[in-house]
C-alpha cells in the first residue's frame, strides 16, 4: 500500500516546471539535474537530496521552501505552533521603537540567564517552550538595551534575534530567518561583538547554501572569519572559527568541491583539538564529535553513502550532547543508508532521530524526504512505518 500524497516535493517540482511552461527535459538543460533523475523525482520513485531541491528551485527562480511545502502549516496547526509565529515577527518589528514605557524588565542578570536558557531550549529541541517565552524576552530585552544602553545588553538582545532564527529555521519559516539575522548583527554592532556578527554570517551562509548558492555562501563565510580578526585571540574565537570551518565543508561538499571540503574539515578538526568539547559556547556544539558529525555530512553531500554510513558507525555522543545535533545527524544517516539500500537501518534512524528530537524531526524536510523515499522502496517494512508517516502528517 502506497501513502504518498499529491503533496510530496517532486509533484511540487513538476507544478512549478510547468508553471515555468518548462519540460522535463528543458528544466535538465538549465539545471545540472540529469533528466532521469528529475523524472524519478517528480514521480515519486526517488527522494530529492538537498542539493537537487536547491539546484531545481534555482533553475526554476522559486523559493527552495515551495518545493519542500514549507512551512507545513497543517502540521503546524494540529501542534499548535503557527500562532507562536506572529507574535515573534512582532517583536522583531520593534528593534528601534526605543524603549516601550510600558516594559518593566527584570534585572539584566536574568534576562541573559533566560536568553541562555532558550538556546539552551532550542538545542533541547523545546521549539515550542522557546518560541512561547521568545517574544516577550525580546521585548524586555529591547527595552532594557535602549534604556541603558550597554555592550552586554545589546549581545543579549543579539542572542535572542539568534534564537528567533533558529525557532523559525527548524519550522520553515525561511523569510523570518532573514529578519532575524538582520536583527542580529544590528545588536551585534552596537554590542562590539564581533564573534556574534561572525555567527550571524555563518548562518547566512547556511540560508544561501540551502537555495544552492554556494558561490554567495563562500563570500559570507570569509566575511564571518574577518570579522573574527577584530575578536580577541582565545578559546572563544576557536570555537567560532572551527564552526565556520565545518559550514564551509559542508557547503563545499554540495558545491562538489571535495578539495576545498576536507581543507575546511583539516583545520576544523585542528580547532576543535585544541579546544575540546566546547558544546555550550555560543551554543555551536563545536568540539570533536562535531567534527565527525560533519565529515559523515559531507561524505554524503558528495553522494559517498557508502563512506558516510561507515564514519557514522564510529560516532558516539558524549552524555549531554545537544538533542538537535542528535537528531539531525540520524536524518542525515538515515538519507545515507536509504541510498545505500539499507532500508531497515534508515527506518531506525528516523525513529531515532524522533526519539532525540520529535518537534524538530517533524518539521525536517529532509525526514519527509527519506520517509517518501521508503515507501517508493516497495519493500516490506514494520507496522510502525505507517504509524510515523501519519504523525509525519504525510
Amino acid at each position: 500500500m502506497s501513502h504518498r500524497t499529491d503533496g510530496h516535493t517532486g509533484t511540487r517540482i513538476k507544478r512549478a516546471r510547468r508553471t515555468r511552461g518548462l519540460t522535463q527535459r528543458e528544466l535538465a538543460d538549465i539545471s545540472p539535474v540529469s533528466y532521469s533523475t528529475i523524472t524519478k523525482i517528480e514521480q515519486g520513485l526517488m527522494a530529492a537530496s538537498p542539493a537537487v531541491i536547491g539546484a531545481l528551485s534555482r533553475a526554476l527562480s522559486v523559493p527552495v521552501t515551495e518545493l519542500t511545502g514549507q512551512p507545513y502549516l497543517e502540521d503546524l496547526r494540529r501542534d499548535q505552533l503557527d500562532g507562536l509565529i506572529q507574535p515573534i515577527r512582532d517583536a522583531l518589528d520593534l528593534y528601534d521603537l526605543g524603549a516601550d514605557p510600558l516594559v518593566t524588565p527584570r534585572p539584566m542578570d536574568q534576562l541573559d540567564a533566560r536568553a541562555d536558557a532558550l538556546c539552551a531550549m532550542v538545542r533541547a529541541t523545546d521549539l515550542r517552550g522557546a518560541a512561547t517565552e521568545l517574544p516577550g524576552l525580546i521585548e524586555e530585552v529591547t527595552t532594557a538595551a535602549w534604556a541603558t544602553p550597554s555592550s552586554e545588553r545589546w549581545r543579549v538582545l543579539a542572542s535572542t534575534y539568534r534564537t528567533a532564527y533558529d525557532v523559525a529555521s527548524k519550522l520553515g519559516y525561511i523569510d523570518l530567518c532573514t529578519v532575524a539575522l538582520d536583527r542580529m548583527e544590528w545588536a551585534a554592532q552596537r554590542g562590539s561583538a564581533p564573534e556574534v556578527s561572525a555567527i550571524r554570517q555563518y548562518m547566512r551562509a547556511l540560508v544561501y547554501m540551502r537555495s544552492a548558492q554556494y558561490r554567495t555562501g563562500g563570500r559570507l563565510l570569509t566575511a564571518g572569519l574577518a570579522a573574527l580578526d577584530q575578536a580577541d585571540r582565545g578559546r572563544e574565537r576557536d570555537v567560532v572559527t572551527g564552526q565556520m570551518h565545518l559550514g564551509g565543508a559542508v557547503l563545499t561538499a554540495r558545491a562538489q568541491d571535495e578539495s576545498a571540503a576536507e581543507t575546511h574539515l583539516a583545520e576544523a578538526e585542528r580547532l576543535a583539538n585544541a579546544t575540546g568539547p566546547a558544546e555550550t559556547v555560543h551554543w555551536l556544539a563545536f568540539g570533536p564529535t562535531n567534527v565527525k558529525i560533519h565529515r559523515v555530512a559531507t561524505l554524503a553531500e558528495r553522494d559517498e553513502y557508502d563512506e558516510a554510513v561507515l564514519a557514522a558507525e564510529d560516532i558516539e555522543f558524549p552524555k549531554g550532547w545537544p538533542r538537535s545535533r542528535t537528531a539531525h545527524h540520524h536524518v542525515e544517516v538515515a538519507r545515507a543508508q536509504l541510498w545505500t539500500g539499507r532500508i531497515d537501518d534508515a527506518f531506525r534512524s528516523l525513529r531515532a532521530a524522533r526519539k532525540a528530537g520529535p518537534q524538530q524531526t517533524r518539521y525536517h524536510p529532509m525526514v519527509r524526504e527519506t520517509y517518501a523515499g521508503l515507501d517508493a522502496a516497495k519493500r516490506q517494512l514494520p507496522h510502525e512505518f505507517v504509524a510515523f508517516g501519519a504523525w509525519l502528517g504525510v
